[in-house]
């Protein structure tokens, strides 16, 4: 990525504010804010008005994939595991150690959980959809009601 401003946007979702940012590049980082004093304003930079677009259609259930450019930064390990995180489908889930199975990599399973826990694009590369072997919902940076309110949303909207 060049030197390029990073632009921010924030969409005001029903479990709290989403961050978005990137430039004309692609979006680089979404995540949700812990501050609700932030203020959520009309105004979008153009660079970003298609992800804003794409992210309130998922929370509206008219959206379950996204096609926005990505700039993926991370080591090759966290680009793969983010690779295959993508393949997990709507409304399904997966172990960490299914995903380590994918990425041909059983043992990683830790490896697996660490580069999922620093994914920066929360919702659109689905670290929500990794669950642990048990079933269990564990470990999600956005917190675990966050990451149950997503499951049972797609749930709820699988059939689109």
């Amino acid at each position: 990525m060049n030197r390029m401003t990073v632009q921010t946007a924030y969409y005001k979702s029903p479990i709290g504010i989403v961050r978005i940012e990137g430039n004309e590049e692609g979006v680089r980082f979404i995540d949700f804010c812990e501050d609700d004093q932030i203020l959520v304003t009309e105004e979008i930079p153009n660079c970003l008005v298609e992800a804003h677009k794409q992210i309130q259609e998922y929370f509206e259930g008219k959206r379950i994939e996204f096609n926005f450019k990505i700039i993926s930064k991370g080591t090759d390990f966290q680009r793969t595991v983010w690779n295959e995180l993508v393949k997990v489908p709507y409304g399904q889930t997966a172990s960490y150690a299914e995903l380590a199975r994918q990425i041909q990599n059983p043992k990683a399973v830790r490896a697996v959980a660490n580069a999922n826990r620093r994914n920066p694009i929360s919702i659109v590369v689905p670290c929500h959809r990794i669950i642990g072997s048990n079933g269990s919902l564990t470990g999600y940076a956005g917190g675990l009601w966050r990451k149950e309110w997503l499951l049972n949303h797609e749930k709820n909207y699988k059939q689109l």
